[in-house]
């Protein structure tokens, strides 16, 4: 199984924007020379207080220039809000000054604020998120191709460069809602999932649909499975289980605020649903987070929680979420990804 870093750049009170930067490629040093397997990058438009990751793709290229062997991937790139030609432009470009080392996560984002922000319709997101995949998979792998759609249109163009990677890097989505895990078995694509709207057995369920629709279509070898998780591993089990709560809570009622906030704004559909899944977590407490929605402990507990989740949910990879509601400090960051790599990870490789 393989072990990634979500990258988010946090904000911290009283850190300048350089701060923030420097603090986070500080991180993505730690996890080359301590051996992790990569770093994830998230994207968030207009939040300041929160983080200053507007440009994923520019800052994987300067993570390339600044590494040799990790794992440099998005999680995700919300391709709606581009153009897929030059998107894929980019995508490509970055596979060669990566040498390969690229893997591009991808989503529509489940809140409508970036969309708004950028003067966008979030209820069009979902028709231009597969046509833009589309694009993008033709322009990698014809010489010239031309596409006529409900938003672009293209006429007997090439795309230059091509990837580095043949056919290119590979694509992984993100996945929330239960027919989206269907369309994307059916179509082959590995995944990206998360248990914090909803309970661990339930994404159970959608990860099954999305395995039995990945072998009706008859795709070869395994499902590929990755987990975005918040983690925090300390040699002292007080500490472990005390020290990340305030933060980790702060994320969990964050995310159900603007899921309520979001049942009255405009392109959100599945009303019923967010409005549910904000309920739940507005009253979720610390206890039933540690059962099924963290993975916090000795490096021991961990293992032994990542394994649950592991054989629950198919799992071929885990994101950790070191600073998830932003509020754990750069050194104990810096341990828990220590003891990831030196004690939890070999029990899974």
């Amino acid at each position: 199984m393989e072990f990634g870093s979500f990258a988010e750049f946090h904000a911290r009170p009283g850190y300048s924007q350089r701060d923030i930067f420097n603090e986070s490629f500080e991180h993505v040093d730690q996890a080359e020379s301590m051996g992790l397997d990569g770093v994830w990058l998230s994207e968030s438009h207009f939040n300041p207080v929160r983080s200053v990751m507007s440009s994923p793709l520019m800052v994987a290229s300067a993570i390339a220039g600044r590494t040799k062997r990790l794992k440099i991937g998005t999680a995700v790139h919300i391709i709606p809000l581009g153009n897929p030609l030059r998107m894929a432009e980019e995508v490509a470009t970055l596979d060669h000054v990566s040498q390969g080392r690229f893997e591009y996560g991808v989503g529509r984002s489940g809140l409508p604020g970036s969309y708004e922000g950028y003067g966008m319709a979030y209820a069009e997101s979902r028709q231009r998120f597969y046509e833009y995949l589309n694009i993008m998979n033709r322009a990698w792998t014809n010489e010239r191709f031309s596409y006529s759609g409900d938003y672009y249109s293209y006429d007997d163009v090439c795309l230059t460069p091509k990837p580095f990677q043949q056919p290119h890097p590979k694509i992984r989505v993100a996945a929330t809602t239960s027919d989206t895990f269907e369309t994307l078995g059916t179509l082959g694509y590995p995944i990206f999932i998360g248990v914090r709207s909803l309970d661990m057995f339930q994404v159970k369920e959608q990860v099954d649909a999305y395995k039995k629709a990945w072998n009706d279509a008859g795709h070869e070898g395994p499902i590929d499975v990755s987990l975005r998780v918040p983690v925090y591993v300390s040699e002292s089990k007080d500490d472990a289980l005390s020290a990340p709560e305030d933060s980790f809570m702060k994320q969990f009622r964050r995310l159900g605020g603007q899921l309520a906030a979001s049942v009255s704004r405009s392109g959100s559909e599945a009303r019923d649903l967010r409005s549910e899944r904000g309920a739940q977590l507005a009253e979720v407490d610390w206890e039933r987070v540690q059962r099924e929605k963290v993975a916090v402990g000795t490096p021991e507990m961990v293992i032994e929680q990542l394994n649950i989740m592991k054989d629950t949910l198919s799992l071929s990879g885990v994101v950790a979420e070191f600073n998830a509601g932003e509020g754990i400090s750069k050194q104990q960051i810096a341990t828990s990804l220590r003891l990831i790599c030196e004690k939890v990870m070999p029990a899974f490789k």
